[in-house]
């Protein structure tokens, strides 16, 4: 117990540690620089939404230069900058995924986030979004969620099998509703998020509907009703819900 009490103290410990800014210029106060990002996003995700994290490791200008400008510029410091509700959103969107393929980067691209992986990589290790710190767990609790949005959680990507398909694109605030609209249909389409046993009359979901039940709720009487609202194949809606588990498999490119 003691052997295992030690090994998470230092565990805790490696966490708490702030990943630091990329060495890129300062930001220039404007316009989030989505070019950069939509390099990384053309350049190293495919279209089954896999990340080549080796290639970005290689070559990782574009996604320093972004992550340093969420590090330097955000709707809290500089509100500005981001007229509406969709602005807001978008950068936060495009902010979490950025910052969580660097933080796969900076970890050495580890080969899963579950386990004592996932204690550093969401909740101990810190990153910074307009000059504040915070953890990644944080960033999607108490910034993102009370946004009211339920169909952030086919855009947050963590990096991870379980998690949506990366779009090879920024969410961009003119384009917001669209985007979120097609990613919620593509996430719900396939039986790797929905399945359905008519026999027992079981709906087994993604494990996302686990963690965000309540966000899903509060759009609809039921998961089910509230899949049905982007489904092309309706699911029943009387049937037991049980949830796929989750997949915390780093999602990298074979």
């Amino acid at each position: 117990m003691k052997r295992l009490a030690l090994v998470l103290a230092a565990l805790l410990f490696v966490g708490c540690a702030a990943v630091p800014r990329p060495a890129a210029p300062p930001a220039v106060i404007g316009d989030p620089p989505y070019a950069a990002w939509r390099q990384v996003l053309t350049r190293f995700v495919d279209r089954e939404g896999r990340v080549d994290f080796a290639g970005i490791a290689r070559e990782r200008a574009d996604l320093d230069r972004f992550v340093a400008h969420v590090y330097d510029v955000g709707p809290n410091n500089q509100p500005q900058l981001f007229a509406s509700r969709e602005a807001v959103l978008a950068y936060h969107l495009n902010a979490y995924n950025a910052l969580a393929m660097h933080q796969v980067i900076e970890s050495g691209i580890p080969a899963s986030l579950a386990g004592f992986a996932k204690v550093g990589f969401f909740y101990s290790r810190k990153v910074m979004v307009g000059g504040a710190p915070i953890s990644l767990y944080d960033y999607e609790n108490k910034v993102i969620r009370p946004l009211g949005e339920p169909r952030i959680h086919f855009a947050l990507n963590c990096m991870s099998i379980g998690c949506p398909r990366l779009p090879r694109e920024p969410f961009t605030a003119e384009r917001l509703d669209a985007q979120l609209e097609r990613e919620t249909r593509l996430f719900l389409d396939d039986p790797r998020n929905v399945l359905v046993d008519d026999g027992a009359k079981i709906l087994r979901l993604s494990e996302i509907f686990g963690f965000y039940t309540s966000d899903f709720l509060a759009a609809a009487p039921s998961l089910a009703a509230y899949v049905n609202r982007y489904r092309e194949r309706k699911v029943a809606e009387d049937y037991r819900v049980e949830f796929i588990p989750y997949d915390w498999t780093i999602n990298r490119q074979p």
